[in-house]
């Protein structure tokens, strides 16, 4: 009998098999791997845990910014998207939606080369498919603390005042309460003694264009001594991840399927891997195709501005700082 991956996980949690893992947005396509076996097709660094070989790099320097040409769907396009959102908001279907689009770009790398020069927090690489230099985390567990860092709210941070501009956003703070609520209820289904640690803290990435900041929260709960065992059933019960859907879940991702018309695939999926004791995951955002697809967008909520929300959307469109 063929196992599910979350059978297989679930297996290779209880013999503490140490393994990699990767699952699209809607759950279709989800892969896994042993680390017992060589990995060929998927290429990952989770904050220094990597199989990325040692290869001779291309001479790049600081100030090269390999995406030379972004053409974003227009915004009126956009703006039939955002207003679907905002009706269903009305409604009462949904208080927050990740709401997301595709702009087409010209690179001067491929895809593979954007991963191996990549220095962000997670990379992620699968062949001829796509590159993901995620600053995010999904879930952590660390000695049977399980951890979650929902990120919303960004900014320019090369604005004066940037950070102070960023934390007193009515709508930004909206937002962030509101993922961070979701987050908590997330972590109840699976832990206990669910708690925020520390809430909307302030962080910058370095791009080739520059800072960008951002806002994050920690939340952690305490994880049954036997959790292992069925790692696989927990990974998948808490998808998607919060940040890239809405609240409340399931009806934002019927939300989200109806204003994009298209699935995202694993596009604000998620990627991570298992030691034997310890996980690390990340949200897979700041996504390039191997087409020059670019995916990114942002968090919309009744205060939101379409102009606004569509500028953020293009200012997510970078290339790691190499």
């Amino acid at each position: 009998m063929t196992l599910t991956i979350q059978e297989k996980l679930n297996k290779w949690g209880r013999s503490k098999t140490p393994f990699v893992f990767l699952i699209d947005f809607e759950c279709q396509h989800p892969k896994c791997w042993s680390l017992l076996d060589p990995i060929e097709e998927f290429k990952f660094n989770f904050q220094g845990f990597s199989n990325f070989e040692k290869r001779e790099l291309l001479p790049l320097t600081l100030n090269r910014n390999p995406i030379s040409n972004k053409r974003p769907m227009s915004f009126k396009q956009y703006e039939k998207m955002f207003n679907y959102v905002m009706n269903e908001m009305e409604y009462g279907n949904s208080f927050l939606v990740n709401l997301t689009a595709t702009t087409k770009i010209d690179c001067a790398l491929s895809i593979e080369d954007i991963a191996y020069h990549s220095t962000s927090k997670y990379t992620c690489y699968l062949k001829n498919e796509f590159v993901s230099f995620s600053p995010e985390s999904f879930i952590q567990i660390k000695d049977g603390i399980i951890f979650s860092y929902p990120m919303k709210g960004t900014i320019d941070a090369n604005l004066p005042g940037a950070k102070n501009i960023l934390l007193s956003d009515q709508k930004e703070i909206a937002e962030h309460a509101t993922i961070v609520d979701l987050i908590r209820n997330d972590l109840s289904s699976v832990s206990e003694k669910v708690r925020v640690n520390k809430y909307r803290y302030y962080e910058e990435i370095k791009t080739q264009n520059g800072f960008i900041g951002q806002v994050s929260s920690e939340i952690s709960g305490i994880l049954p001594s036997d959790y292992a065992n069925s790692i696989g059933d927990l990974i998948f019960k808490l998808l998607p991840a919060g940040s890239v859907s809405g609240a409340p879940k399931q009806k934002t991702k019927e939300i989200i399927f109806e204003a994009e018309k298209q699935a995202r695939g694993y596009y604000t999926g998620i990627a991570g891997y298992f030691d034997g004791t310890n996980l690390d995951s990340c949200v897979l955002i700041r996504y390039l195709q191997a087409d020059f697809v670019y995916k990114s967008g942002g968090g919309i909520t009744a205060q939101s501005n379409a102009e606004m929300e569509y500028q953020e959307m293009i200012n997510k469109i970078y290339a790691p700082s190499f």
